[in-house]
């Protein structure tokens, strides 16, 4: 390894750490992750791709710890989980046939949305009321996996507001429901981008090394440090890159 490469690996770890860090107290890691990627070279379809099978293992450990608090309908367990995989198989699929030329055109939108709900969605999930039915919420589901699928970025909150839809109030229930759709999301996501070949393993290994060690970092930190205060800079972090993302856009015509 060049010393190059070893400073690039470095770099990856350490955006990896501070990703799987925000994601275990405010959401957000992949604002981190998937500019490094880009930084360190990578297409942006591979890096989006790599993004996300970088934080997965990170979900897979969060979804472990959160197994005691899952809801105990195994139906709407089942149903959402089902809407889960075939809208995370359908958005993977989707990015796979976008070029990379129309998925940097689509970026500014995407950033846009994302950076939007994770502004926003905490204020929605807090005021909406009702108790929609399972078929409803399972068509939103469905959406929501397939934007997950193709970029991610909010997807927890949007779940979170269709659980609040459905009338849960518990925020543990909800948020370990949340993790365990969101690992099926990714999960079947991960398979179709490592199926094919638009992963760099190469920038993975680092990135999800520095994840899991982030996640596990960021519950002990979530004690010490307001939850507001990392919200605020993720989510100024986050505008900057839409506008960045934007300005890069437009300059190209």
């Amino acid at each position: 390894m060049t010393p190059g490469e070893a400073l690039a690996a470095l770099g990856l770890f350490v955006a990896g750490a501070l990703g799987g860090a925000l994601n275990s107290v405010a959401g957000g890691g992949s604002f981190l992750v998937f500019p490094a990627l880009l930084v360190a070279g990578l297409p942006p379809v591979v890096a989006n791709a790599t993004t996300t099978v970088a934080l997965w293992p990170a979900g897979l450990s969060s979804a472990a710890a959160y197994r005691r608090e899952l809801p105990q309908g195994r139906r709407e367990l089942a149903v959402l989980g089902a809407a889960s995989l075939v809208g995370g198989l359908a958005g993977a699929k989707l990015l796979l046939v976008t070029s990379d030329a129309a998925f940097v055109k689509l970026l500014p939108l995407l950033m846009l949305v994302a950076s939007a709900v994770f502004t926003f969605g905490p204020r929605l999930t807090r005021r909406n009321e009702g108790h929609m039915p399972l078929v409803g919420a399972a068509f939103l589901q469905l959406v929501i996996a397939t934007y997950g699928g193709y970029f991610g970025g909010g997807m927890g909150i949007l779940m979170l507001a269709t659980f609040t839809l459905m009338g849960m109030r518990e925020m543990h229930a909800m948020n370990a429901l949340k993790v365990v759709l969101g690992v099926l999301v990714n999960g079947v996501a991960v398979v179709a981008f490592l199926a094919s070949g638009k992963v760099a393993v190469w920038g993975a290994v680092p990135a999800a090394a520095g994840a899991l060690a982030g996640g596990y970092a960021g519950a002990a930190l979530a004690r010490r440090i307001s939850g507001k205060r990392v919200r605020v800079f993720v989510l100024l972090f986050a505008w900057t890159l839409t506008a960045w993302f934007a300005v890069k856009v437009l300059a190209r015509g």
